[in-house]
């Protein structure tokens, strides 16, 4: 199942709701928490009178470094023995459509397609065996990186966490294996990134398991998987989708 989160241009008052997806063009209104308890209603709303949000707020983005063999043989560093993290801030969050901004002090903003896990439930210290209970699903990510201060830096923290340095969407999805799919990147239409889930250094129940020892992770929080070989560089202009197998496919905008 496809999970959307919109807001209506007209009514509502403004509020968020959620949505079964049927197609691209017309989804079935949910009512209750798809984190907790929820039903699906049959009232059809069409995509063109909605406006798409980010489908989770997170408080948090726990995001995997070097999870591809061949994108450490690109950035010329070691396969890791464990999964590197890092965090990016609920600030950088942006959703289907929007923009990207390329920050007056960048040099040199990247485009990194990602799978991205959705946490279901408040969970800690989790069994590998345990993971898929606490999983509400899947979306796309794209974790824009200003690469020249992430060399210099060193660490990744400055280079990762701009405002709309976060791109999510557009639906979660359920009853999917995480481990094999596509993920695709297209830059004004061309293939830039091709490769498959089946290639991570570390598994999506690895992922959780290793991550919810270090820290409490919570309902709508995201981890991020790591992205393929094939980075590289946008300008302002540029169209840049990110296309993962069952998911669907995240639309940016460079500004």
């Amino acid at each position: 199942m496809r999970i959307t989160r919109f807001v209506r241009y007209i009514g509502d008052n403004g509020i968020p709701k959620w949505g079964k997806v049927i197609n691209d063009k017309e989804y079935l209104e949910i009512t209750g928490d798809i984190f907790h308890i929820y039903i699906t209603t049959n009232i059809r709303v069409k995509a063109k009178d909605v406006k798409i949000l980010v489908p989770v707020t997170p408080s948090k983005i726990i995001a995997v470094g070097l999870n591809y063999k061949k994108h450490t043989d690109e950035m010329q560093m070691k396969p890791p023995d464990e999964p590197v993290l890092f965090i990016k801030p609920s600030t950088s969050v942006i959703g289907y459509m929007e923009n990207i901004i390329y920050p007056k002090s960048a040099k040199r903003v990247e485009y990194e397609a990602e799978l991205a896990i959705v946490i279901k439930d408040k969970c800690k210290d989790i069994k590998e065996s345990e993971v898929d209970r606490h999983i509400a699903g899947y979306t796309c990510l794209n974790d824009v990186t200003e690469r020249d201060m992430q060399k210099k830096d060193g660490q990744w923290t400055r280079a990762k966490s701009f405002d709309t340095f976060a791109p999510i969407g557009p639906y979660i999805v359920q009853g999917i294996d995480p481990d094999n799919q596509t993920v695709k990147l297209y830059l004004n239409g061309k293939l830039k990134q091709n490769s498959n889930t089946n290639n991570f250094i570390f598994g999506t129940r690895k992922l959780v398991s290793f991550i919810s020892k270090v820290m409490t992770l919570l309902p709508g929080d995201i981890i991020t998987t790591g992205t393929p070989e094939g980075v590289g560089p946008m300008k302002a202009g540029d169209k840049v989708e990110v296309d993962i197998g069952k998911i669907g496919r995240l639309v940016n905008f460079i500004k």
